[in-house]
């Protein structure tokens, strides 16, 4: 199965693009219902070349019943002029024959964070990522599963993708990324978005773990020069194991509660969930434990192949079916071979679905070297 990314604003007024994603050989397409701040380009679309989707925005309507008295409350795409993106862009595909899933952004959101500085994911130094809700607060649960209620009632999917449903950490954050100079290896990269906002910290002591012995920890590894710390388990030492059950629980509460919410809306839907089989990974790609309740997990492979072949076969030990979220822009080349390679080596590895990224981002030269690959 060949799903390919696009926004409602990259069908919203194009009346090819529909057709021309269908020419692609695609199966269905993942069409944003929630999303995050982004200045995308639009190469092909006949009124504009750009969009700047200044903040997070919910693409279906923001009802005024449905978001009574929450604390959280998505904000509308003023750059779109329809009332409706997700709906106009959906009723399009589906006249191509095209079935669409809803891609839901749920954690990052840097205008929500930046609002509600105490609901966000706060380092061990105390500094908030403005951009990173964090699912420990009752109130960021609440607002993830509004969301999804609204997306699936008034979005009408074919099916759900869920991303960013667990807490996003260091990286995937802001605009003009300046950290790489610091040489942080992997694990202190992760010690870095070990969360101690105020409802973290309530979770730690519920399980037995003293938050500023915890906080010492990981600020004493992270300032240790980078080859020296290999491992977060190494750098918690006996801490370890109770931290990595609150976070995979975190997560846990979070999707189970998602899920649940989604098939009440409408018993049955396909859920999809972007997913690492890592207990301490971040980001758009939650970390998840051996039995989850969704349909299908992907994966992300958009880092050397040999790390996105181990992420694969990871994930393959879990359960549901397995998806590999495909990178077809830079670094990767316009090349229908290359493409064709990785589509072979992620399947050997254990993809039962290729998720392309991204339709509407792409090139002409880039879109004829995805229809290429999944022609193939």
């Amino acid at each position: 199965m060949n799903v390919i990314y696009a926004y409602p604003w990259d069908v919203v007024g194009d009346p090819s693009a529909a057709g021309r994603l269908k020419a692609l050989g695609a199966d269905a397409v993942a069409l944003a219902a929630s999303y995050h701040t982004t200045r995308a380009a639009t190469p092909r679309h006949p009124a504009h070349r750009l969009v700047d989707a200044r903040h997070s925005a919910c693409y279906v309507p923001v009802r005024e019943e449905a978001w009574k008295d929450r604390r959280l409350v998505p904000a509308a795409p003023s750059w779109m002029e329809t009332a409706d993106p997700f709906g106009d862009a959906r009723d399009m595909l589906r006249a191509e024959g095209l079935p669409v899933h809803a891609w839901t952004v749920l954690t990052h959101n840097s205008l929500l964070g930046s609002a509600n500085p105490g609901l966000v994911v706060t380092n061990a130094f105390g500094e908030p990522y403005a951009y990173a809700l964090c699912p420990a607060s009752a109130d960021v649960r609440d607002y993830c599963r509004t969301l999804v209620h609204e997306v699936v009632e008034l979005g009408a999917p074919d099916a759900l993708i869920l991303e960013a449903c667990g807490a996003l950490g260091f990286r995937h954050g802001g605009h003009h990324e300046k950290t790489d100079g610091a040489d942080w290896s992997p694990a202190q990269t992760a010690l870095l978005s070990l969360c101690f906002c105020a409802a973290c910290q309530t979770r730690y002591t519920g399980a037995g773990i003293d938050p500023a012995v915890l906080r010492a920890r990981v600020c004493a590894a992270v300032d240790l020069p980078p080859r020296s710390v290999t491992s977060v388990d190494e750098a918690l030492g006996d801490l370890a194991e109770a931290v990595r059950d609150v976070r995979t629980g975190m997560a846990t509460i979070l999707r189970d509660l998602l899920v649940r919410e989604a098939r009440s809306v409408r018993p049955g839907i396909p859920v999809t969930l972007h997913a690492s089989a890592d207990p301490w990974a971040t980001g758009p790609f939650a970390t998840v434990p051996e039995g989850v309740d969704v349909d299908v997990l992907v994966g992300n492979c958009w880092n050397a192949v040999e790390v996105d072949e181990a992420g694969l076969r990871a994930l393959g030990r879990l359960g549901p079916r397995v998806g590999a979220y495909l990178l077809a822009l830079p670094p990767r080349p316009a090349d229908p071979a290359a493409l064709s390679w990785l589509v072979e080596t992620y399947t050997a590895a254990g993809a039962q679905e290729i998720h392309w990224y991204h339709g509407g981002l792409a090139s002409t030269a880039r879109l004829e070297a995805i229809g290429a690959a999944i022609s193939r």
